[in-house]
């Protein structure tokens, strides 16, 4: 027996083990160390897999359906089942034996649906939510990078992982922090917009979401930070009011980001943004601009592109 079995073995043996942690606006008491888990979206999962959690999971739901995986991170997926390729229904996680899911608020679960905390409680299956998507259910809740912490070392308690949590939450936080202290105080912060999709009406993050700590962290300034909402529908107007500097895409979805990007550039109604006619765009996978290790790697981009007289010297 291998000394992480042994270990495990040891804990779940011991009736005193229970760990209590904060899940959105809920008290989540944990009797053992999860062996069945399940995780939803391309985010939660990549964060089970980066504490070591591969061995204790059943299964994923919500990437094919939407996203498409780096070959490293396809990797590690090929041989854990996908037990939807969109939102996982009640059937799906009891089929899968789960005995814990890792999930959020439109992260595979929606207020009144089929899959919520409540719903799966009465088979005796614990749901941890996603800290950044407790705005649907906390009204005003804003998004920070701490949410992410938070998350990993609550997992990390609840999986028995702490160490290896604790690392992953110190190793992020000194890469934030060598930005921050390049960046000093900024004088001005140039406004960045959020491109998600959409055509006719497009979809941005607004100040509740993960773009806006990231923007932030950065040294700029969210357009749309006016907006209570964490991913929204807005108007073209509202972009062109607001001027944006420089226009992250989000890659994912049917549309690549240089299809993305070739829109934007012939949008009639865009041809006055600077952000548009000095062609400034960033590009960041939908992991990297949603809770998740690439945080930091998000931030390290958006510094450079924003604040490149500090970041090519």
């Amino acid at each position: 027996m291998g000394l992480f079995t042994f270990g495990l073995a040891l804990l779940l043996a011991s009736p005193a083990w229970a760990v209590t942690v904060t899940s959105c606006d809920r008290q989540l008491t944990i009797e053992q160390p999860p062996q069945r888990a399940v995780s939803h979206d391309i985010t939660l999962t990549a964060m089970l897999l980066a504490l070591g959690l591969k061995e204790r999971m059943v299964g994923y739901s919500g990437v094919s359906g939407w996203k498409t995986p780096t070959p490293e991170l396809q990797a590690d997926l090929d041989d854990l089942p996908e037990l939807a390729a969109r939102y996982p229904s009640l059937e799906n996680l009891l089929g899968a034996g789960a005995d814990f899911v890792f999930a959020g608020w439109n992260y595979g679960m929606r207020i009144g649906g089929e899959v919520t905390p409540a719903s799966l409680e009465r088979f005796g299956i614990p749901v941890y939510e996603l800290s950044e998507s407790c705005a649907h259910v906390m009204p005003g809740r804003v998004a920070s990078l701490d949410d992410l912490y938070n998350d990993l070392r609550n997992l990390g308690r609840i999986f028995a992982v702490e160490d290896r949590a604790e690392a992953l939450v110190q190793g992020m936080q000194a890469r934030v922090a060598a930005v921050s202290n390049q960046l000093g105080e900024q004088p001005t912060r140039p406004r960045v917009f959020v491109y998600d999709s959409g055509e006719d009406v497009p979809f941005s993050a607004g100040r509740l979401g993960m773009p806006q700590p990231l923007i932030e962290a950065a040294g700029g300034r969210n357009v749309m930070d006016r907006v209570a909402a964490n991913w929204m529908k807005v108007g073209w107007e509202s972009v062109v009011e607001q001027d944006p500097e420089l226009i992250l895409i989000v890659d994912y979805g049917e549309r690549t980001a240089a299809q993305k990007r070739d829109f934007l550039m012939q949008h009639p109604a865009l041809q006055g943004v600077t952000a548009i006619r000095e062609q400034r765009f960033v590009v960041l996978s939908y992991l990297a601009v949603t809770p998740s290790l690439d945080n930091a790697m998000a931030i390290e981009t958006l510094a450079a592109a924003l604040h490149p007289e500090i970041f090519s010297r």
